[in-house]
Parts: C-alpha cells; sequence; structure tokens
C-alpha cells in the first residue's frame, strides 16, 4: 500500500510551507513518527514526522514551496524493513599495470626555488634593509651578479601584499521563508509606523541585591530555576502598562484596540534565526511563573519545537540585546503592537548618588513606540515607571516582603 504524506496545516492563516531540509533520504526506510522533514512556514520552523513505517519516495525538493495539503512524499508500507546494512563494497582501485610487484616509488621533481638576491647586500644597503625592517630576498638587486645596492635598499618598499592575493569566494543562499517573513516585517514596521524611541538608565543595584541574596535560596526551591532579570523587566513592564493603557493598544485602521490584559512577547534567539514567543496573562504570573514560562519558551525555541500558537498575539514585546553585548539599541517594533523595550547590558559606571559620585552597575533602556497612538507624554511617562520599579522592585513590584513575592 502506497501512502500519500501531504503538507499538514500549521495554523489557520498559513496556505504555504517551504521544504526547509529532508532529514531523510529518497528510498530510506522510515519508523511512524520519525522525523523526516523540517518545513518552513512565515511564523515557525516545524518537523514532519512519517505518519506510517515504510520506504519514502520523495516528491519535493529543498527550497520547494508547497501548498498546505499538496503530497510531499510517498511512503510504501508494504516494504520490508531491512535487517541490516549489507557490507560495504571496497572501492575499486585503478591498476597501473607497469606497475607490478612493490610499489615502485614516485619523486617529484625539483622545483627551483626562487631566489631574488644571489649576492649579500653591500654594508650601506644592508644597513638601510634592517632600518626599513625588509629581508634581502625579498627585492631584486640589480647590482653585479644580483648584489643588492644602496640604490635598491633606498627604493625598496616593504610588502604589503595584494588585493587579489585571499581568498574571494562567495555563496548565494536563499533566505527561509521564517527569515523572509521577518524582514518583510520589520521592513513595514518601519515604513507603515511612526516609530519613534526614547531612552532612560536603569540602577541595577537594588536587583542586584534582591538576586544575590536569594538566588540559591530561590533555584533550591523551585526545582533549579534561576532568577533571572526578565522577571523584573516584565513585571516592572506590566506594572507600568496599566499606568500608560495606550502602550498596550494597537492601530486598527482607524480604531484603536485596547487590551486590559498584558500578553508579553519575549525576543529569544533559537537555531532558525529570532523568534517571539508569549507569555499569556504576564500581569497574573509570579516571579517564579514568570521563570518558568521564559525558560520553557525559551527550551521550545532553542529545540525547534516552538509553534505558531506559542508566538500568535501578544500586546507588547521586551528583547534584550544585553545577552550580545550590545550597549545601546533602538529596537524596532513588533507590528501590529505598537512599543517594544529593549534591554541592554550592564556596565558599572560612575554616577551621582546624593551628591556623591558612586559606581554601580548600570543599564540602558529604551522603548520605540508608535507614536500616532502613543504620545510622548506616555512613552515618557512609561519607561519612567518602568525606571522607578527596576530601582525600587522591593516596594513597587514585590509589596514590600520579597520572600513571599519569591515564595520562599
Amino acid at each position: 500500500m502506497i501512502l500519500e504524506m501531504k503538507v499538514p496545516s500549521p495554523g489557520e492563516s498559513i496556505k504555504e510551507v517551504e521544504i526547509a531540509t529532508w532529514l531523510v533520504k529518497d528510498g530510506d526506510y522510515v519508523e511512524k513518527d520519525q522525523a523526516i522533514a523540517e518545513v518552513d512556514s512565515d511564523k515557525a520552523t516545524l518537523e514532519l514526522p512519517a505518519e506510517v513505517s515504510g520506504i519514502i519516495t520523495l516528491k519535493a525538493e529543498e527550497g520547494d514551496a508547497v501548498a498546505v495539503g499538496a503530497v510531499v512524499c510517498l511512503i510504501d508500507t508494504s516494504a520490508a524493513k531491512p535487517d541490516g546494512g549489507a557490507p560495504a563494497k571496497e572501492e575499486a582501485k585503478p591498476v597501473n599495470p607497469e606497475a607490478s610487484g612493490p610499489k615502485a616509488e614516485v619523486k617529484a621533481a625539483p622545483v627551483a626555488e626562487k631566489t631574488y638576491a644571489t649576492q649579500a647586500p653591500s654594508p650601506a644597503a644592508r644597513k638601510i634593509l634592517d632600518e626599513k625592517n625588509i629581508e634581502p630576498s625579498d627585492i631584486v638587486g640589480t647590482g653585479k651578479g644580483g648584489r643588492i645596492t644602496k640604490d635598491d635598499a633606498v627604493n625598496a618598499v616593504p610588502s604589503m601584499g595584494t588585493p587579489t592575493g585571499g581568498n574571494r569566494a562567495s555563496e548565494r543562499i536563499k533566505l527561509s521563508m521564517l527569515r523572509r517573513k521577518v524582514a518583510e516585517r520589520l521592513v513595514a514596521a518601519k515604513n507603515e509606523t511612526a516609530m519613534l524611541t526614547t531612552f532612560n538608565e536603569v540602577n541595577m543595584t537594588p536587583i542586584n541585591i534582591i538576586r544575590n541574596q536569594y538566588k540559591d535560596e530561590f533555584k533550591a526551591k523551585h526545582n533549579g530555576l534561576g532568577l533571572g532579570y526578565m522577571s523584573f523587566f516584565t513585571k516592572a513592564v506590566t506594572r507600568a502598562l496599566e499606568l500608560y493603557p495606550d502602550v498596550n493598544s494597537m492601530m486598527d485602521g482607524d480604531y484603536k484596540v485596547a487590551y486590559d490584559f498584558a500578553d508579553i512577547s519575549i525576543a529569544v534567539s533559537g537555531p532558525k534565526g529570532l523568534m517571539v514567543p508569549v507569555v499569556r496573562n504576564a500581569e497574573n504570573l509570579t516571579f517564579r511563573g514568570i521563570e518558568a514560562e521564559i525558560k520553557r519558551l525559551a527550551l521550545r525555541a532553542r529545540d525547534g519545537q516552538i509553534t505558531v500558537d506559542d508566538m500568535t498575539g501578544g500586546t507588547f514585546t521586551i528583547t534584550n540585546g544585553g545577552v550580545f553585548g550590545s550597549m545601546l539599541s533602538t529596537p524596532i517594533i513588533n507590528p501590529p503592537q505598537s512599543g517594544i523595550l529593549g534591554m541592554h547590558n550592564i556596565i558599572e559606571r560612575p554616577i551621582a548618588v546624593n551628591g556623591k559620585v558612586e559606581i554601580h552597575p548600570m543599564m540602558y533602556v529604551a522603548l520605540s513606540y508608535d507614536h500616532r497612538i502613543i504620545d510622548g507624554r506616555e512613552s515618557v511617562g512609561f519607561l519612567v515607571a518602568v525606571k522607578e520599579a527596576l530601582e525600587n522592585p522591593a516596594e513597587l513590584l514585590m509589596g514590600g516582603n520579597v520572600k513571599k513575592a519569591l515564595e520562599l
């Protein structure tokens, strides 16, 4: 029996996928539920499992765009599973009829070594060459018998290589459907929104004090879960969104769509590029809940198991370029959202505290927003609210009881 395997629908709005990689070869025997291909949609990369066991015949090439429901391979379920690989055939070796018996020793023809200077440079020339840090063998002598003269040394120029001396290869690689969609969305965000960015800085000392004091206890209590910066930033963002709800809204034609919940998109780096899974109802989650959900989504992105549903929606985005060493950036809005918060690296810098210069771990933060729907007052007020919460987390994010907020 021959089974036709068709492309399943990755999501309601997806009509076409692209064969990114075949994980098997034409004629291979595959087991049921074995991953046979990776397919790219415009939102995620998904694995395609074999529906039955049998010999597979591929009907599409890598890079082909195929419609949802189209046949991509055939599986012959009547084919028997191979018992084992046959011994590999010994590779045939060319026979030299003239070389019978002991292997003849082949000697390479001597290569003449190119020598420019056949005579030692004159003492005056040697001094000049030493001052220029030039080897006598690098220049051609014009004196008798090839001897390097003083004029040769004066006119000699240190070798700086040649423009064509290095590797100049290039490769043309088609972008994945996911990468092309990301590029399309980024260009659309720049062209279709009135994007503006405002900046501030955050003193990370209060958060570091809490993390240093409780991170070991937090990890032991919550099954190895780390207490990172993202939970503090997510809590600070959900608080600020309640204070400035315009930042938690979107444009829909001539209408503004406002939300009374905070689905926070967290930008993470996966093997297929940037992924933005969503932490649902982040305003209701505890520190432990946020850390657990971010870890779950990050692992799914890393393992290539992220789904369209994981990345659908989101009312606001947080991106952390600091993990790659970024000091400052202007993050691009994730449409149709109206705002994105950029985190950056933490650097110890001198700042003024109560009239004195002190050194503290500081982070620049950036809020990019759509000025069509968010005014300057709301954008600046939102970022200041984030800064205030991060610099006073015990009171503003933990209700004055750190241990209770961390569920210790």
